[in-house]
């Protein structure tokens, strides 16, 4: 990805990392309901006015670059191939979208533990979840010849968003799993209608 530099000789992407790490720590540490963005700009070590220039709200500083992460999911879905299975492309989509360096793991878990446990960010989760069912939508749409706003793209949009939502859960408070497999395991129990509960010996 390519950044423009600051005139401190700063890049605008350092910055921006730099603002979202520290609104985590705050918001970790102290909550985010009482943590202002005066207060992630000091810890940041930059002005109001450039905390701004990077995001509107102390939420965009948790969810960072919510938009380019739908953008391409979007564009990989866009470029599978035609013969593979409509939900196999869905899965490998998200798997590599969600394709995270360790180093950057600790981050992410961070951002995950901030979503899942604060009511105030849950209420902005719906927001830019609608962009992950748009594109997802759109790309069964493409696949099948359906509208993307009738039944089945819909459908599938929220069903497999709920899937990858699940695994991360999972992944989060396994602590051991690697995050591609937690994704694998809920796409394969999607699309075969949760086949482990037909298995006997299953039911306790």
């Amino acid at each position: 990805m390519t950044v423009l530099a600051d005139p401190r000789g700063d890049t605008r992407g350092d910055t921006r990392l730099r603002i979202e790490q520290a609104a985590l720590d705050l918001f970790t540490r102290q909550g985010f309901d009482d943590v202002t963005t005066d207060q992630v700009a000091d810890a940041a070590g930059i002005s109001r006015r450039t905390y701004f220039r990077h995001f509107a709200t102390k939420a965009d500083a948790v969810w960072g670059d919510f938009a380019a992460h739908v953008d391409r999911l979007g564009q990989l879905l866009a470029a599978t191939a035609g013969e593979q299975p409509v939900l196999n492309s869905i899965c490998a989509a998200y798997v590599q979208v969600n394709d995270y360096a360790d180093a950057d793991l600790p981050m992410l878990r961070q951002r995950l533990r901030l979503i899942l446990g604060e009511p105030a960010l849950q209420a902005h989760s719906q927001v830019r979840y609608n962009g992950v069912d748009q594109v997802v939508a759109e790309h069964v749409a493409r696949r099948t010849g359906a509208a993307p706003g009738s039944l089945v793209p819909r459908l599938v949009a929220t069903s497999t968003r709920a899937a990858a939502t699940t695994a991360f859960e999972v992944w989060l408070a396994d602590g051991r799993l690697p995050l591609a497999q937690s994704l694998h395991d809920a796409f394969e129990e999607l699309a075969g209608g949760f086949p482990t509960l037909r298995v006997a010996g299953r039911v306790g």
